[in-house]
């Protein structure tokens, strides 16, 4: 099991100096390449340092491609050679067509495989667990209900749009983003799936086109196809997200209902708008009067400063922002929210309708936390972890993938987006994989036409042991085949 960030971050020094000095020993021909480095237990007893010092000393030199893990043999010093330089990211490229989604059987399929627990979750679109602090969650939880039961009639207060405690909270971050949202004019959902879809079923009829990014998130394509929806596809850069001229063209041909988009670290692509571009995003939307739902799960994963939210510039309610906790608290709590501008009416109505609540104990626990300021701590160390984490991913996908691979370099979230040579079968690659143990996200799943069969998602908030390691080199080896 993973150990907390806060208590990894202790060794981080001890560590880092280790892998220096072993690196240092192979440039200057101390290890020859092909020799068997000390074993943990040898180099642990050697150099005074813990176990778990020495595998996170020589799983960072396995990252830079100086060592290399054979199973049951050892760590093994490599042919030492410059790292070759990553590939250019690509702007995708849809043919501009409005068709139905029929993904939903690849999407099951690969979230089942996630469920299991001898799989290596690559695949996968939760960060581990063991990130989370559930024990003081849970405190709060029984905190929660303690209260309720000295007054059982609160917990039929703000029953359809949520806690007002919360909602202030909620209200609160919101503001540290650049917005101003009134805690009235939000929704407290099931998770933020619950949210997106709310707001489709309150703004689009079965039959009308929503645009969508190109990749876009599957769960997209999903509530797309329950609602009987048709998705259109706009061409999407990799570092800056949606192409705004590709939008406003397919705006003025197709009259779509709504356009649905992630602005901050997109999944699959981890592209992020800057403040400029979601300013220019939103004044587009509300000069054609185009409702623009918005997936902001992962924005408070940022590496650096706080994204500004659009709704900071969202002065005429056309933006529909959804969030959760799902990815950054509680993942099995499903409380999320949703700030609908001025479809408020209708998606309260539609959550009325569709659910009537969301769960109040977790409401209160939650909102509880947030008082505290215990989220921000929280959130402090997930941020730091996962950005180390998925560097060190890349820095693996980039020593093991063939060449011509190109990786994804986003600035904060959990995924890379990754395109391999061209004449990569990646649905071959996800069967392949599995069969090995090892789960994936293809490239076809994020595409309402199927695209992108060379590329895929790799999830990097799993710790990155020697298991991850391992994996990763059997999909480079995998997709030399």
């Amino acid at each position: 099991m993973s150990a907390p960030p806060h208590v990894q971050g202790l060794a981080v020094k001890r560590y880092e100096t280790l892998a220096a000095e072993v690196a240092a020993a192979i440039a200057a021909g101390l290890f020859a390449p092909g020799q068997r480095l000390p074993s943990i237990r040898q180099a642990s007893r050697d150099r005074g340092v813990s176990p778990s010092t020495v595998f996170e000393a020589y799983s960072r030199l396995e990252a830079q491609g100086l060592v290399e893990v054979r199973p049951r043999s050892g760590w093994y010093v490599t042919a030492v050679a410059p790292p070759r330089p990553p590939e250019p990211e690509r702007r995708s490229a849809p043919d501009g067509e409005a068709r139905p989604v029929t993904t939903g059987e690849l999407v099951f399929s690969l979230l089942a495989s996630t469920m299991r627990r001898d799989v290596v979750p690559l695949g996968s679109a939760f960060p581990d667990p063991a990130l989370f602090p559930h024990a003081r969650l849970a405190g709060e939880l029984a905190r929660a209900g303690r209260r309720l039961g000295a007054d059982p009639r609160a917990a039929g207060d703000d029953l359809t749009p949520g806690s007002l405690a919360l909602r202030r909270q909620i209200a609160l971050r919101y503001a540290a983003a650049g917005a101003r949202v009134d805690p009235e004019a939000i929704v407290v959902t099931n998770g933020a799936l619950e949210a997106l879809n709310l707001c489709i079923a309150a703004i689009c009829r079965p039959g009308d086109t929503v645009i969508v990014e190109s990749p876009c998130f599957y769960a997209c394509l999903q509530v797309l196809a329950r609602h009987g929806l048709h998705a259109l596809e706009v061409a999407t850069d990799p570092r800056t997200g949606v192409d705004l001229e590709a939008l406003e063209v397919a705006i003025l041909r197709h009259r779509p209902a709504a356009a649905w988009v992630m602005t901050d670290f997109q999944n699959p692509l981890g592209a992020s708008m800057d403040a400029a571009k979601k300013q220019a995003l939103v004044a587009l939307a509300s000069r054609h009067r185009l409702p623009l739902i918005e997936d902001a799960v992962y924005a408070d994963l940022h590496d650096g400063p706080r994204p500004v939210s659009t709704k900071a510039f969202d002065g005429e309610g056309w933006v529909l922002h959804c969030g959760s906790f799902s990815k950054t608290l509680a993942p099995g709590w499903r409380v999320g929210w949703c700030a609908p501008g001025r479809f408020a009416r209708e998606v309260a109505q539609q959550k009325l309708a569709a659910s009537l609540a969301t769960n109040v104990p977790a409401q209160l626990g939650i909102a509880a936390w947030l008082e505290h300021g215990s989220f921000e701590r929280h959130l402090r160390r997930l941020r730091a972890t996962l950005a180390e984490w998925r560097e060190r991913y890349r820095q693996r996908v980039q020593a093991h993938f063939p060449a011509g691979t190109r990786i994804g370099r986003p600035g904060g979230g959990y995924f890379l987006w990754i395109e391999l040579p061209e004449q990569v079968d990646v649905m071959a690659l996800q069967r392949a994989a599995m069969a090995r143990g090892i789960s994936l996200s293809p490239g076809p799943m994020f595409s309402a036409s199927a695209g992108f069969t060379h590329h895929l998602r790799m999830n990097c908030g799993y710790r990155p042991d020697a298991r991850v390691a391992e994996a990763i080199a059997v999909l480079g080896d995998l997709a030399a085949l």
